[in-house]
């Protein structure tokens, strides 16, 4: 059997992609929020220490689901508030 076909190997595919920028593109706005929201968490938890020293990455994955969950909870209550004053009277 030619070693090209040796069961179990796959053949490194050559496919030419165009060159990355090395410049980073501008945050969405969304994103922006994301990361207000995410930095508004983890102080609110007492994380925000261990964020600056070590990093997003540095986090354990309870923690990074806690900054989740309190982030959804803000958004949540955000919605809640901004619906509220669009049905509430207009002096």
């Amino acid at each position: 059997m030619p070693k090209s076909q040796v069961p179990g190997k796959l053949k490194a595919q050559s496919k030419s992609s165009p060159p990355k920028s090395s410049k980073k593109r501008e945050p969405t706005p969304e994103e922006l929020e994301n990361l207000r929201l995410k930095v508004e968490a983890a102080r609110a938890l007492g994380l925000w220490e261990k964020v600056e020293a070590e990093g997003w990455g540095g986090l354990t994955a309870a923690e990074s689901g806690r900054i989740g969950g309190l982030m959804t909870r803000i958004r949540f209550q955000l919605k809640r508030q901004a619906a509220q004053s669009e049905n509430s009277p207009h002096a």
